[in-house]
Order: C-alpha cells, then sequence, then structure tokens
C-alpha cells in the first residue's frame, strides 16, 4: 500500500523540490503545502555587525538550508582559509555548505548513517573538539511575530546549554525570519478535507504545526495520518490531536519507506 498515497509536504519551498520530485518519482500524488514562509530580516544593522565579526570565532552553526542562504545574501563570507569551522546537523544544510563553496573537510555534521539528524548527533562529533572560552556562533530563524525573537534568533535550546556548560560562549544571531502563511478559503477547505481523507501530512518542523494549528483552529485531527522527522516534532503532531504519527529521519528516503508502513 505505499504506491499512490497523496502526501502534504509542509516544508518550505526553498527545501522542498527534491521531496516533491523523489516522492512523484516513487508514485505518490504531492501536495505541496509549505506551513513556514521564509523571509528576511528587517535588522539590517544587527546582520552588519555580525558579517564584520565572523573572524572572532571558533564554529558558527547553521540550524538550516535557510541560514546559510540568508547569511551568504547578508555578506558573510564562508570561504576562509583560516576562518572558523560550519556546522551543520543535516545533510541539506551541509550540502548548502558545499554549494556556497565550504570545503567538506571544514564542515562538522553527523555521518550520513546517523540514527538521526539533529543537535545531539552533532554534539557527538564536535564536543571533542571544545574548550573553554571558546566563541560559537548559531545562525537561525526567528518567528516574525516575536519581536525579541526576530532580534536575538529563538531561546535556548539543548546545544546551547551544553556549550554554556562548557565555558563555551554562545553568540545567536537571526539570519531569517519564520512567517505563518495566509491562506485563502479555498485553501482552508482543501486542508480541512485533507484531514481525515486518508493524505499523509508530512512535517519537518513543530514550528510548523504550530503555523497549523493557527491556520485550522477548530479542525479535529484525529483521524489524520502524519510522517514527522524527528521525536519532538511527533510529540508537537500528537499534541495537535494526530494520533497516527511515524517518526524517520529527514530524508526523502526515510519518508517513502514511512509511508510504507502507514496503513
Amino acid at each position: 500500500m505505499g504506491h499512490g498515497r497523496r502526501v502534504i509536504l509542509t516544508r518550505p519551498s526553498s527545501d522542498s523540490q527534491a521531496w516533491v520530485s523523489g516522492l512523484q518519482t516513487a508514485g505518490h500524488s504531492v501536495l505541496h503545502w509549505p506551513l513556514i514562509d521564509i523571509a528576511p530580516v528587517p535588522n539590517s544593522l544587527s546582520m552588519a555587525d555580525m558579517v564584520a565579526s565572523a573572524g572572532s570565532c571558533h564554529a558558527i552553526m547553521f540550524v538550516s538550508r535557510n541560514a546559510v542562504t540568508h547569511a551568504v545574501a547578508a555578506g558573510l563570507q564562508l570561504v576562509n582559509e583560516h576562518g572558523p569551522r560550519y556546522w551543520a546537523t543535516g545533510p541539506g544544510t551541509r550540502q548548502a555548505l558545499l554549494d556556497a563553496g565550504v570545503p567538506a573537510a571544514r564542515i562538522d555534521a553527523p555521518p550520513a548513517d546517523a540514527v538521526q539528524f539533529d543537535t545531539e548527533a552533532l554534539w557527538q562529533q564536535v564536543q571533542p573538539s571544545l574548550q573553554a572560552k571558546q566563541v560559537v556562533w548559531i545562525l537561525r530563524g526567528a518567528d516574525a511575530d516575536n519581536a525579541e525573537s526576530a532580534m536575538e534568533g529563538v531561546g535556548r535550546d539543548w546545544l546551547t546549554q551544553q556549550l554554556r556548560q562548557l565555558g563555551v560562549t554562545v553568540n545567536t544571531w537571526a539570519v531569517y525570519q519564520r512567517v505563518c502563511p495566509r491562506w485563502d478559503t479555498a485553501q482552508v477547505s482543501l486542508a480541512t478535507a485533507a484531514v481525515s481523507d486518508g493524505s499523509v501530512w508530512v512535517f519537518t518542523s513543530s514550528q510548523a504545526i504550530t503555523h497549523l494549528k493557527h491556520l485550522l483552529p477548530s479542525v479535529p485531527w484525529h483521524n489524520a495520518k502524519a510522517i514527522a522527522t524527528h521525536d519532538r516534532i511527533a510529540q508537537a503532531a500528537r499534541q495537535l490531536g494526530i494520533a497516527q504519527v511515524v517518526v524517520c529521519k529527514p530524508a526523502v528516503g526515510a519518508v517513502l519507506s514511512s509511508l510504507e508502513s502507514l496503513a
């Protein structure tokens, strides 16, 4: 029953093309409904400060492909023989760094056969080389409806805590904004029907699920089927009300295998 499913892909447009192609090639019908729109950060002065001081840090972590592209667009120079290490949690971000000209030897990321692509897996790779008083940057997205988030990036995550416990200074920069899309009446009607018609929703971000709850505030989700690319995202999907959630790696091959397991 793995072929011929209708799959609703919620990844941002900039990250989605390879997934759409892979799912369609495998015989699935794909509806691409991004639940996160990506926009530049309006605070150009902060971005200029970031670019000017890039050489002072030990490593720069990019939380996504979008973090790479927007940092480069802001003027961050990634090809520097004596510059920082570059961290990525997944293959998409790693590939974006390679596409930007960063040598593979300068990139730290979980191995291709890692059980999961996340900050915990990245930590296993970078922790042995860290020392107190080093500086690490985290370049990430901000939520457009949160003024503090738009200035500094979102919160303190697990990796930040681990770094600070080692005495590493962490600076977080928001290099793009995550914006909730706007749906018209027709889109809301289509999405409401897709909650219970056997379609499989693919979630790659907890923020996407937050936006979905905003877009469809009164829809019951108990009959929906979903694939989540991390346990934390699956937890958010279950909190939305989805009972049938399969967890897999954030890779199109893993999503295809998960589709086979969904009745």
